[in-house]
């Protein structure tokens, strides 16, 4: 999958977000998009994502056999941010289980369970998770889904210590033939990505 972003712009009303962007992101490859709080980060990775219509500029989505329509490229990615909510009167297995009818997964529900340490939670509704077991649940959805675009929207939000170290370890071993894009202003959630691109250069 490459994604080839071409004079892209975005704006609401009258105020540009960002103009001008020129950059291809590729598959297998590492990418993080940062900047002030407010800047356009995530407004950038919406329009990348296809949920979020750019005003200016082309975007093309390609795959070996052939470009992408916008509204198939949803089946090619997966996307952690902290503006999606999880269906919280589910439990963790039932979550993934639906999660799964929809977007096969890498490994088994159980193995992904016991990898994000939430074994003796995985019948409790979510309603009832800490904002960080919330925030291991979100990321195991997104970074085991067998998709080819993995999107993170400040990926350790509520994470403490070891909940960043799970993070930094997922990337590290299940995300390798993907292509990841980072939208952040911390450095230790994209201090593993290859390219930045900085939002503030294309105001």
């Amino acid at each position: 999958m490459h994604i080839t972003l071409t004079n892209t712009g975005k704006r609401y009303n009258r105020e540009w977000i960002f103009r001008h962007i020129d950059h291809e992101f590729i598959i297998g490859k590492k990418y993080a998009i940062t900047g002030p709080n407010g800047s356009g980060k995530s407004t950038l990775l919406q329009v990348i994502a296809g949920s979020v219509t750019h005003n200016e500029g082309n975007i093309k989505w390609s795959m070996v056999n052939g470009e992408l329509a916008n509204e198939e490229v949803y089946k090619h990615l997966s996307i952690a941010a902290p503006y999606l909510e999880l269906v919280e009167e589910m439990t963790a297995k039932e979550f993934l289980e639906f999660h799964a009818q929809f977007k096969s997964l890498q490994l088994s529900i159980s193995e992904i369970i016991k990898i994000i340490g939430l074994e003796k939670a995985a019948n409790k509704q979510i309603r009832y998770y800490s904002s960080g077991m919330k925030q291991r649940l979100k990321l195991a959805q997104s970074i085991f889904s067998n998709t080819s675009i993995l999107l993170l929207d400040e990926p350790t939000t509520n994470l403490d210590t070891a909940g960043i170290e799970l993070y930094h370890q997922l990337i590290n071993l299940y995300t390798k033939d993907k292509l990841v894009i980072v939208s952040s202003n911390d450095k230790q959630e994209y201090d593993f990505c290859e390219e930045e691109i900085m939002i503030t250069n294309y105001k």
